[in-house]
């Protein structure tokens, strides 16, 4: 038993001096350490970085004479007036009745930025109402996942609907496939696909009585990737003016004084934030706000002349047009897609809290230009 006991006593002592010397290396390793408080901008919000992190901002904050660090552009002194859009009549409407302007944002997980963006330029104190019908990893290229006009009809789910946003693209930049044919993206066929699909889409929102925007792309960190991304934006500036739909070019809200991508842009007072995203391709909450003041100005402005009695109101589009006429199938059966389980999306009422953070990037939504997803 002694030599038992003279064991237990060895261990034990071992132990202690394991414990002993691991104590004392935490303090050698934490006491030298230089602590730094952090502080974020009043109206800054966490962000989340999905894939990797921004570099560090340019510089300090600069003095009012001093010259913008390099990599950013400063916040303009004042916006520019935003346009008036003629309210439709169902917003001139709702607006003589004292109602809420019921405004939905469409999208990818780039809309989800939009959407919290505007829930806070156009709060519920103000006489609107934003919901959001955006979610990740859509786009007018994955209709084999979701087809995003059924699934968005039954989300409105018969609801006047007075100002609809969209934000997809970021998704699309891929080849597109339909009833068994498919196509390389910015070709003939990607082209003829997703023009049908898009107008089939605002047909449907202008069925619920919206006026309808279409949101461009920023620019993209990634060369290869904001090419694709240009092409695409100018598709798409091409096609809403040929369907009569205001298209909000936030391109020059991102880039720097050479049209470069930038992480940070320079505030009134001189201060870099952070204006991008880690992966190069969504926005900070800083960065959703930038780029949707202008948005917000317009929708601000339609309603500012439906309150006023303006007689230049947009007439409604007829709900019994039928919907822009799909690509031909070349004899091929039409693919025929069954409706969502989930009818119905729970959205947050007028006097609910905005989420505090940047939605983070659903699965798939990266910029995988070199994949054609089996519509």
């Amino acid at each position: 038993m002694k030599w038992l006991r003279l064991l237990l006593d060895r261990t034990a002592v071992l132990f202690l001096g394991v414990a002993a010397g691991v104590a004392i290396g935490y303090a050698f390793g934490t006491g030298n350490e230089r602590k730094e408080a952090l502080s974020l901008a009043p109206e800054a919000a966490p962000v989340v970085a999905p894939h990797g992190i921004a570099p560090p901002p340019p510089g300090s904050a600069a003095a009012p004479d001093a010259t913008t660090p390099k990599g950013t552009v400063a916040e303009p002194a004042a916006y520019p007036t935003p346009e008036a859009d003629p309210p439709s009549a169902q917003m001139a409407e709702r607006v003589k009745q004292g109602g809420q302007v019921h405004v939905g944002v469409f999208g990818d997980s780039f809309g989800d930025g939009v959407y919290s963006a505007l829930y806070r330029l156009l709060p519920a104190k103000g006489g609107f109402r934003v919901d959001k019908y955006s979610q990740p990893s859509t786009g007018f290229t994955r209709y084999r996942r979701l087809d995003l006009e059924q699934h968005d009809d039954q989300q409105i789910d018969g609801q006047p609907l007075d100002v609809a946003v969209i934000s997809f693209g970021a998704n699309d930049a891929q080849g597109v496939c339909d009833n068994g044919h498919c196509g390389a993206l910015m070709g003939p066929f990607w082209q003829r696909v997703i023009s049908a699909r898009v107008e089939s889409y605002v047909a449907m929102l202008r069925r619920h009585g919206a006026q309808v925007y279409w949101v461009g792309l920023p620019v993209m960190r990634d060369p290869g990737f904001d090419a694709d991304a240009r092409a695409m934006d100018e598709f798409y500036r091409v096609l809403m003016a040929r369907i009569g739909v205001p298209y909000v070019d936030i391109r020059p809200l991102t880039t720097d004084a050479a049209g470069q991508y930038q992480a940070y842009y320079q505030d009134k007072d001189g201060t870099p934030k952070l204006l991008r995203a880690g992966d190069g391709i969504h926005m900070s909450m800083n960065g959703y706000i930038r780029v949707a003041k202008g948005l917000a100005g317009r929708i601000l402005s339609s309603v500012e002349a439906a309150k006023s009695g303006e007689r230049s109101v947009r007439a409604p589009v007829s709900t019994d047009s039928p919907p822009p006429a799909k690509p031909a199938d070349n004899g091929n059966s039409p693919v025929v897609r069954k409706a969502p389980a989930s009818r119905h999306v729970p959205r947050p009422h007028a006097d609910a809290v905005a989420p505090a953070t940047v939605p983070e990037a659903g699965i798939g939504d990266n910029s995988d230009t070199n994949r054609t997803e089996d519509q």
